[in-house]
């Protein structure tokens, strides 16, 4: 499968993924709002979402494809299983023992992560009881990805990527039932969280047994292959992680501020995640396996290409989108959110959150890119340096500005802690001659760049002059939101023709291969 033809299927599924996200988030919005209960949930989901990055997208994603890529190619199908059975069961044991440390530990656990919660004991016993519930997701969830791992490996990725749309569905069934027994509503959103990582699991597992791989659960043993993927996933996980550990430390900052900071933070992300899950992992997950077996292959002209390919995809869908999310903030969260119980000043104050945020997007999804190389090579401790200064970073500015600027200031050290990380592994790669940016690359992104920024002043100039639709019934506010996708389309879509980024011909090309 060609990279484009596996971006295109891992990100159409992730866009319909986030689709189904986005009516989950709404109606959260309107029957929640913000409040005790949001903050609460928020922080109670957030905790299994941590670990997973690092368990799931962190170990496997970074670190298990090209093991389990190089055992297919070198050793055959029926080995290959056999030692990701050995894998499987080390990770499951790990998994399980994790999640009974922490369901018996919770309240302490709680008070590390948000801290300013004690001094609320409704708050703090709801989190904990909430905590309880959802914290199993990380056990099924990164169980799934191990699936994901082995499917994305035999470049099968539709069901992976479809995975999260059954959560989805699973929250928004639970937020519907929540509606007609008050009170109850975030307990119900918990368990949907639940039963949505469980069903997920079963449906990974079995496509991955469709592709001959029968994966059992074996007695643990300390195999050759299981130590390797430790010894290589543990700083894997923390480069690949990175991104989360930064809106861990916001999320501690954060409890310390008055009620509705958590929540805000929360519905500014999940804007912000759109363009990172739909581009980001959409481009890690097809160039990762391609990438290890091109140099598994010593085939570097190709490796080369491969790379800059990839950034070419991503910068040409992140730049806009960035100029986008930040000229369009405000009736973006309006038209999505604002309903029911949650106003008006929750939406400037969401708006304000997701502007600095997106200063970061293209960084975000320049991080997972550049850590590709690094990972495809085994070489899992470099994207860890580059980590581990990023999070100072992002620990500093946060005690600098969260006084002066509240939770916009941590939204903002997040985008700029990002942006090192992608200085330093840009370094890293120059000095070891791991990427080579072409020509072509060199040319097009001052002129994507430029393209972007046109592009944002056409959409300032038309939302000033549909402003009226955002205070008129739902209709407008649709026709406003799909009149402004579509115009920005049509503007970006011209303006990069136009500037000779890609040549019509070239278009055309990736059109017929999707």
């Amino acid at each position: 499968m060609s990279l484009f033809r596996a971006v295109a299927t891992v990100g159409s599924y992730t866009m319909a993924s986030r689709i189904f996200g986005f009516v989950r988030d709404a109606l959260m919005a309107a029957i929640l709002g913000v409040s005790v209960s949001t903050d609460a949930f928020f922080v109670a989901f957030k905790l299994p979402n941590f670990f997973r990055r690092f368990f799931a997208e962190g170990a496997f994603n970074a670190t298990f494809v090209p093991l389990f890529s190089g055992w297919m190619v070198k050793r055959g199908h029926e080995w290959a299983r056999a030692s990701a059975e050995y894998v499987f069961a080390a990770l499951f044991i790990t998994l399980l023992g994790l999640v009974l440390l922490f369901e018996a530990g919770m309240p302490w656990v709680i008070k590390f992560l948000a801290p300013g919660f004690s001094t609320t004991p409704e708050k703090f016993q709801l989190t904990v009881e909430l905590a309880r519930i959802t914290f199993p997701y990380i056990l099924f969830i990164s169980l799934a990805a191990f699936f994901s791992g082995i499917l994305n490996s035999f470049d099968r990725y539709a069901a992976a990527a479809g995975a999260p749309i059954i959560l989805n569905i699973c929250m928004i069934t639970a937020l519907v039932i929540a509606y007609f027994a008050p009170g109850q509503d975030a307990f119900f959103l918990a368990w949907g969280v639940f039963f949505g990582g469980l069903l997920q699991l079963f449906l990974l597992k079995k496509a991955s047994k469709q592709v001959g791989m029968h994966i059992r659960l074996r007695k643990p043993r300390l195999t050759q292959e299981v130590k390797k993927v430790a010894r290589l996933g543990a700083p894997g996980a923390l480069g690949a992680g990175v991104v989360q550990i930064n809106l861990f430390l916001n999320l501690v900052f954060a409890s310390l501020l008055p009620t509705g900071a958590v929540s805000y933070l929360f519905y500014a992300d999940r804007l912000n995640q759109l363009p990172l899950a739909v581009i980001g992992i959409a481009v890690t997950t097809a160039l990762l396996p391609q990438l290890s077996k091109s140099i598994k292959a010593n085939h570097m002209k190709t490796a080369f290409h491969i790379q800059n390919r990839a950034l070419e995809f991503a910068l040409a869908l992140t730049l806009p989108s960035t100029v986008a999310l930040m000229v369009l903030a405000y009736p973006f969260v309006q038209i999505l959110f604002e309903r029911g119980e949650f106003t008006s000043a929750d939406t400037a104050a969401t708006a304000l959150t997701l502007s600095a945020y997106v200063i970061g997007l293209p960084a975000y999804v320049l991080v997972k890119i550049l850590g590709v190389p690094f990972f495809a090579r085994q070489d899992t401790r470099t994207p860890v340096k580059a980590a581990t200064i990023s999070v100072a970073v992002n620990l500093i500015l946060n005690a600098a500005l969260i006084y002066p600027l509240g939770y916009v200031g941590l939204a903002l050290s997040t985008s700029l802690a990002a942006w090192v990380n992608v200085a330093i592994l840009l370094k890293y790669l120059a000095k070891h001659d791991w990427l080579r940016a072409s020509e072509k690359l060199k040319t097009r992104i001052p002129r994507l760049t430029l393209a972007s920024v046109i592009m944002g002043v056409i959409l300032w100039q038309s939302s000033v002059l549909l402003q009226d639709w955002l205070t008129a019934g739902i209709f407008y506010k649709l026709l406003f939101l799909v009149t402004i996708i579509g115009e920005g389309l049509l503007a970006y879509c011209s303006i990069i023709l136009v500037l000779k980024v890609f040549e019509l011909s070239e278009i055309k090309s990736v059109l017929k291969r999707a």
